[in-house]
């Protein structure tokens, strides 16, 4: 078949699966119509009128929601995807309205069994409110999921639950940089409520009183039975879950079969059970993973039987011990960097480039700033559970490098632009050896306030009172930086700089907040070799993650290439070509320091040489584990996938299992389960006889 008759296929394909459900939805909205008209003598039907209407119009609202959607999102479509994802949709969409109605069925059983015409109101009254409220909820939801799928390249999901933590936060980012979309969402959902509350039928209104009772009882009887057959999706051994519904590799392809009520509730139901790795991705024996994790961090001198990753790395460094600053720029992805290969709007992280101890092949271990602050400070694998800063059991006696250089007589303390609280940052830090903590409050007088915080400007000036201050001291001192500029909605001052005529961008206020973000990042690093506490000073400039994640594979390894610099060091004007992840850098800076005190962290110490090269990294339930440019990705359902990534074209291609891929299967199985039970067991901390 020529390519051209190949794409007309594919388009009447397409059509034709488009036009049989419009119709389907089409064939529902005007059933309900002809239900609204039904006459009043249907005695047997009229208690069930509102339920039913309910029912059927969140069920349209959600399917015309992925209709929309997936027209939006037509070249990440396959054309004979839309079978498959219609009627896993339609599957989602049922269960999904289906327990959203049921709160209604209790409601009118509770009405029919109480007599009293005031209660009867009552009941009513809540039910109609319900109504409203939900498909208020439904609309919202699926509103907004445009702009989300534009940031984060997938449905609303945990994420989502995570900043609606911070209510202050995400609403001035919201009016600042988003107002269009905030208007649109208002108006729809206010008006979504308004035609609920005011044109659907009311809850048993004008309801028949002599309507027999052994009636009404048998019909609720196969009313019940349908929605929670509905609910459950399937009448196999487990209820429906997302990965009875998922066909692609492409995750976002996936994330448009379920509905955003769905996919949110589902990560709620996740978030609440952190324990759920093997259910995800398989099983492992304890001993199995402990040895494949030993054995991978190359490490031989264990310390410790109950903390079974301790290990001493004998420190590349040893005189003195060197000072440490961390400086951890938010969302700058390699793309924007000239000397990756990118777009070129930083110069000054070009020139700190060809300056110091530079990875061009580095990876983020995940989406998140707390993901980055996880692997940079912590060396913590990444898990589908949330970073280790958020969860309950790791707020205190949790491995972090102020732990440890804390023990080794430094101060410790972590500056950032914004209110320290945010993402649990202050209670993470202050409970895991940070022993101050600089934040919006003592910055004065700041020139430019942002919904995150102070501008990068001010915020380097504080840093630099801050380490002047520390370098007065007799004992070394630990630093982590953490800039907020090229946040969205990528607010900066007027004037600072400017893109280059000709720039090809699909975002100005972005790139130009990334370009501010270098800027100022520049003028400290200008200001820091000027001063008395250089010398004696490593620093480091990593990115947390890139800006946004987007691309068809399970996890698409490119846009987790990030920017990493190391200064001041002896290694400095060296380019390094090995892959390198972000848990190898704490690792490889306490070498650099001259710190050798064992730590639990199973990352690589760059100042040696390795046999492999790796990475590992999360996006959102999937897990991908990358030895040299061999890849193994786990995904949910115990499924997995093997593919072959070039790091120098960052071009990712799937390939059939061999022998090795089985193996590389194992090893990424034992990381994950290792996170998630250093987690549980609290193993991933420094023996209890030294804290």
């Amino acid at each position: 078949m020529s390519l051209g008759s190949y794409q007309l296929f594919s388009c009447q394909a397409r059509l034709k699966t488009l036009k049989v459900f419009l119709s389907f939805v089409c064939y529902i909205y005007f059933f309900n119509i002809n239900v609204i008209k039904m006459k009043n003598n249907r005695r047997l039907i009229k208690p069930f009128l509102a339920i039913f209407l309910f029912f059927t119009t969140s069920l349209c609202v959600l399917m015309l929601s992925r209709l929309f959607l997936s027209m939006w999102q037509n070249a990440r479509l396959e054309p004979d995807s839309y079978i498959a994802l219609f009627y896993g949709g339609l599957r989602i969409d049922l269960s999904t309205v289906a327990y959203l109605t049921l709160p209604l069925f209790l409601l009118l059983i509770i009405f029919k069994t109480i007599k009293i015409p005031s209660l009867q109101k009552i009941v009513q009254f809540i039910a109609s409110l319900y109504i409203a409220t939900a498909l208020c909820f439904l609309v919202m939801l699926e509103i907004s999921t445009p702009a989300f799928i534009l940031q984060y390249d997938i449905r609303p999901n945990r994420l989502f639950i995570e900043y609606l933590e911070y209510p202050k936060e995400v609403f001035a980012m919201l009016l600042s940089g988003h107002k269009l979309t905030l208007l649109i969402s208002l108006f729809f959902t206010v008006s979504a409520f308004y035609v609920a509350f005011k044109y659907l039928p009311k809850f048993c209104e004008n309801e028949a009183r002599n309507t027999s009772t052994l009636s009404f009882y048998a019909t609720s009887l196969i009313v019940l039975f349908a929605l929670l057959l509905a609910a459950r999706g399937t009448v196999g051994h487990r209820p429906i879950n997302p990965a009875l519904v998922y066909f692609s590799q492409d995750a976002l392809v996936n994330s448009l079969t379920l509905n955003s009520a769905y996919s949110v509730a589902f990560a709620i139901k996740n978030m609440r059970n952190e324990k759920n790795t093997e259910q995800l991705y398989g099983k492992q024996d304890k001993q199995t993973i402990i040895e494949n994790i030993q054995k991978a961090s190359y490490r031989t001198s264990f310390v410790a039987n109950e903390y079974p990753t301790l290990a001493k790395n004998v420190a590349y460094h040893s005189g003195p011990k060197k000072n440490l600053v961390i400086i951890l720029e938010e969302s700058l992805g390699a793309r924007f960097v000239s000397e990756l290969g990118g777009s070129g709007i930083t110069p000054e992280i070009d020139k700190l480039y060809n300056e110091g101890w530079a990875f061009d092949h580095l990876y983020a271990t995940g989406t998140r700033s707390v993901r980055g602050i996880e692997a940079v400070v912590t060396g913590f694998l990444p898990s589908p559970s949330r970073a280790v800063v958020k969860l309950s059991k790791s707020q205190k006696h949790f491995f972090t490098l102020a732990d440890v250089l804390t023990q080794n007589g430094y101060t410790t303390q972590f500056i950032y632009g914004g209110e320290s609280h945010f993402d649990n940052m202050k209670s993470f830090f202050l409970g895991n050896g940070f022993q101050d903590i600089v934040d919006f409050k003592d910055i004065k007088n700041p020139q430019f306030v942002a919904s995150w915080g102070a501008s990068d400007e001010d915020l380097f000036n504080q840093a630099d009172k801050q380490l002047t201050k520390l370098a007065s001291s007799a004992k070394p001192f630990f630093s982590l930086i953490f800039s907020s500029s090229n946040h969205d909605p990528f607010e900066i001052p007027n004037n600072k700089v400017s893109l280059a005529d000709g720039h090809q961008t699909d975002n100005v206020r972005r790139d130009l907040a990334i370009k501010y973000a270098d800027f100022a990042l520049g003028r400290f690093i200008d200001k820091a070799k000027l001063s008395g506490y250089w010398q004696d000073t490593v620093f480091l400039v990593v990115a947390d993650h890139d800006v946004r994640v987007f691309g068809s594979e399970p996890v698409p390894i490119k846009s987790f290439h990030i920017p990493g610099v190391i200064l001041n060091s002896d290694f400095d004007n060296k380019r390094d070509q090995r892959l390198v992840s972000q848990i190898d850098l704490p690792v490889t800076l306490l070498s650099l320091i001259g710190v050798d005190t064992p730590t639990p962290m199973t990352g690589f110490d760059l100042t040696k040489t390795y046999t492999v090269e790796r990475a590992l990294m999360q996006y959102y339930d999937n897990f991908a584990y990358i030895e040299n440019n061999q890849v193994a990705i786990l995904t949910p359902g115990q499924n997995h996938s093997f593919w072959q990534y070039d790091k120098y074209n960052k071009t990712q291609t799937l390939v059939a299992p061999d022998s090795y891929f089985e193996i590389l299967k194992e090893k990424a199985l034992s990381h994950v389960l290792f996170s998630s039970m250093a987690y549980q067991q609290q193993l991933y901390r420094l023996p209890a006889n030294t804290q």
